[in-house]
């Protein structure tokens, strides 16, 4: 799992000896640091090589799943599905298969070792109304992908996705003390820049049909499903900071089931407020492709959602959140071309200009990750030639 590779990494072998890893943060630690961090990860020489397998697996989870799950999604439109409160409630609703992670990391040591230096314990009822609260605004983000998805084709919908990483680094200096270069801010300029082309070229409509009003609400919908899911990423790494404390595996999985269990709950509270539940049933029989091909495209966007979540969480341990903010966007601007190879979507010259931009706004960001990183080891050489 993810965490035997930062394990045998902080403990120089000796991971048996606790029951899970766990990066201390301190309540005056500034997360300006983060980026750094992560770049200092990403380029030691020290660094096992079960910590970048795990890195690369993580990374093609979080890429593969993310791909998959999207062009499901536009697959259950185009065959007839319409319920925006199942498109949303299957983004979650298979959260149950991270517990299969988390028992499997658990049960790697004993259970009667003990954890040392634990930070102190919080209070539940803290801690459930921070879940709640995050699980509310995941379901509102998921609901906002899901008529974004409707109304877009997939080409300009993960286009716009993309902005996400702009977003990522607005939220991030506001409340995690992220610094904001000149390199962020150009890879900030490039992204929004590529979402505007496509907010307002008319021919991005694509072949689905959809009217001009219909595809301005998706398009203001994704824009905005893209700014809340930076936000959800940036209150997660606060109330990490802040509240739990402690960033182990077992503590950043429990975060996502338990957010994504609300988030689940509340799209089920959708589907049968809204009335759209009645109309599942005739859904399943009028789907192009019959009622097996229904059932089994609503399962594999569920367990493909779950494997980027896995991807995510993975990413957030071995690295850190803004990394894995960062791979899931490198995954947008891939999933046009099997739009195009699947849904025949228009690839036109403005589409082909909105994704060079988001492609060069992405090396841009990581660029930045690449600098801090060689700082941070000539710091850490100087450090140690001193000592």
């Amino acid at each position: 799992m993810a965490g035997d590779g930062g394990n045998n990494d902080s403990d120089g072998g000796g991971g048996g000896k606790q029951e899970e890893v766990q990066i201390q943060i301190t309540g005056s630690s500034k997360a300006a640091t983060s980026s750094t961090h992560e770049a200092l990860l990403l380029t030691s020489p020290t660094k096992h090589w079960q910590w970048w397998l795990m890195m690369v697996v993580n990374m093609f989870f979080l890429i593969a799943g993310q791909t998959a799950s999207t062009l499901l999604g536009r697959f259950y439109y185009n065959q007839g599905g319409n319920s925006k409160w199942m498109s949303t409630f299957v983004q979650t609703a298979g959260f149950p298969v991270l517990f299969i992670a988390l028992y499997i990391f658990r049960s790697k040591t004993p259970p009667i070792q003990t954890i040392t230096n634990t930070a102190p314990e919080i209070s539940v009822t803290k801690i459930t109304l921070i879940y709640v609260v995050l699980g509310l605004i995941i379901a509102a983000d998921d609901l906002m992908y899901s008529y974004g998805l409707l109304y877009l084709p997939v080409s300009s919908y993960s286009l716009i996705c993309a902005s996400q990483l702009a977003f990522n680094a607005v939220f991030s200096y506001f409340l995690n003390a992220q610094k904001f270069t000149a390199l962020i801010f150009n890879s900030v300029v490039l992204l929004t820049f590529s979402a505007s082309l496509l907010g307002v070229d008319e021919d991005s409509q694509g072949t689905n049909n959809i009217s001009h009003g219909k595809y301005v609400l998706g398009f203001l919908l994704t824009l905005g499903a893209s700014a809340t899911y930076s936000l959800i990423l940036s209150l997660m790494q606060v109330t990490f900071e802040k509240v739990i404390k402690r960033e182990t595996f077992s503590v950043v999985l429990n975060m996502q089931i338990y957010t994504a269990l609300v988030a689940t709950l509340a799209s089920l509270v959708g589907l049968f407020a809204s009335g759209e539940w009645m109309t599942l049933h005739g859904e399943m029989h009028a789907f192009q492709s019959g009622k097996l091909s229904y059932v089994m495209t609503l399962l594999w966007t569920a367990m493909s959602w779950q494997i980027a979540s896995v991807g995510v969480v993975g990413l957030i341990f071995v690295v850190s959140s803004l990394f894995s903010n960062v791979i899931s966007t490198l995954a947008l601007p891939i999933i046009p071309v099997f739009a195009v190879i699947f849904f025949h979507d228009k690839m036109d010259g403005i589409k082909i200009i909105a994704m060079l931009m988001a492609i060069w706004g992405f090396v841009s960001y990581g660029y930045q990750l690449y600098v801090d990183g060689e700082k941070a080891r000539k710091t850490s050489v100087r450090v140690e030639e001193s000592s």
